[in-house]
């Protein structure tokens, strides 16, 4: 086994994280970088980067207390590095504190950050010894409870708190500081479930099927070989929320379908599976180095008739003529705050502004795509997120732009066992804490009169 220093590595990734990088784009680089090293140390190093992201306003509070400076004031480099070691502390019982607090000044060292050895070995052995004794604030204080305890930043704890109710927000809250699930979809083109959950207890690991969809597979052990049938293309790993939007979109065998922001493409790729390969498949992104994906994904997964393209939606689209389309997915460009599980470092950099921004953008995109659309064909939009202003507000002001299109509540059409998962509008709400463990989605379907 090759070996490497999981904190270095932390240390190193959440930095770029800090300078603007995505915290599982990073981590995935690094650990395709370090392919023979310790399973154990993969696992560690993990935990570190998304557990520091994730419980960062916790951790924050209990520093504060035995940090003489304010944090802010602290180099980026030295608070990344006292946060690394709480961390450790405070949520690590496997890790000794002894080796918590002398393995971060020790890489303060290896990072020429020496001259803070002082102040972390001080403020670490500190909060060691009081960590028993920080006033944690309870949930009869639901906004520093959000805040403080379950590291939601002020100004979304308060949104929250206004929207859906102390004891919901903090139900919410406290299922996003878990970690997401390691859930597949099966690709069915080449497999089965069944199949495929044989072949992963033959090699050691074991998983369960997912409650709703038929394609969905949690992992809950691997073998020590890792998941079989990666290079075949016998599976995609995606959230259960994401597998459900190809099933609302409900595709067919010799459609030409629009998956209108497909990029990395796990629901281009399911689309192609449900049409059982025979439908045409047009998947547009912003960004031509995610088009690669999409046709990379379509390749692994066995996928025939995807065309995958660049496209800025934000403009009216030029290439295809009116009514192109029997099926369109917008899954659009959102502020993500239904997958903080998979992307921490969301929490920190979303500010109440962008909610507004990304909501303009939705309708600007739903509107462009809307003359794509033959007469009688379906049109699902869908966010990862909750948030009014890019959920029902969305829908309200494009309904009032197209009054050629109608929503359906699509619950006649499908299994049973989904139907708690719509409101009383037809749209569809996923939540961590309520189905499954799966992420935060939002979706209605529409048909064009």
């Amino acid at each position: 086994m090759t070996t490497f220093d999981p904190r270095r590595a932390a240390f190193d990734i959440l930095c770029q994280v800090e300078d603007g990088a995505f915290s599982d784009l990073a981590l995935d680089r690094f650990l395709v970088s370090q392919p023979q090293t310790d399973p154990r140390d993969r696992g560690l190093l993990t935990e570190l980067v998304y557990g520091v992201l994730r419980r960062r306003g916790r951790i924050d509070f209990a520093l504060s207390r035995f940090c003489r400076q304010p944090l802010h004031k602290l180099e980026p480099g030295i608070l990344c590095l006292l946060r690394l070691g709480a961390h450790q502390l405070l949520h690590l019982d496997k890790v000794p504190a002894r080796a918590a607090v002398y393995e971060t000044v020790e890489l303060a060292r290896k990072v020429k950050l020496q001259r803070a050895c002082g102040l972390l070995n001080g403020v670490l052995r500190a909060l060691d010894r009081e960590k028993a004794r920080i006033p944690w604030p309870a949930a009869a204080d639901p906004q520093a409870h959000l805040e403080h305890t379950l590291s939601i930043p002020g100004w979304l704890a308060k949104r929250w708190l206004a929207e859906w109710g102390a004891e919901e927000a903090v139900a919410l809250a406290a299922a996003f500081l878990e970690p997401a699930p390691t859930t597949l979809r099966v690709n069915t083109l080449k497999t089965s479930r069944d199949a495929y959950l044989s072949e992963l207890r033959r090699q050691g690991g074991e998983g369960r099927p997912g409650h709703y969809v038929p394609e969905a597979l949690h992992v809950l052990a691997r073998g020590d070989s890792g998941l079989p049938g990666n290079q075949e293309g016998w599976y995609q790993v995606q959230d259960q929320a994401s597998q459900m939007m190809a099933h609302l979109l409900d595709p067919h065998p010799g459609e030409h379908i629009l998956d209108a922001c497909a990029a990395p493409g796990g629901k281009t790729t399911h689309i192609a599976a449900l049409a059982a390969n025979d439908a045409l498949i047009t998947a547009l992104d912003l960004h031509p180095q995610r088009v690669t994906l999409i046709r990379d994904g379509a390749v692994r997964l066995g996928c025939r008739g995807v065309e995958a393209e660049a496209c800025d939606l934000s403009r009216t689209p030029t290439k295809w003529p009116p009514e192109s389309f029997d099926r369109i997915l917008v899954d659009a460009p959102c502020s993500g705050l239904g997958v903080l599980r998979r992307n921490p470092e969301t929490r920190w950099r979303r500010k109440a502004a962008d909610i507004r921004q990304m909501a303009q953008l939705q309708k600007t995109i739903l509107h462009h795509v809307a003359p794509l659309l033959r007469s009688g064909g379906t049109l699902v939009y869908s966010v990862c997120t909750f948030t009014p202003e890019e959920t029902e507000a969305v829908i309200s002001d494009f309904l009032a732009r197209h009054p050629e299109f109608v929503r359906q509540d699509p619950r006649d059409s499908l299994p049973e066992h989904w139907h708690n998962l719509f409101d009383s509008q037809g749209a569809l709400r996923t939540f961590p804490h309520r189905h499954d463990g799966m992420d935060a989605f939002w979706a209605v379907r529409m048909i064009k009169k």
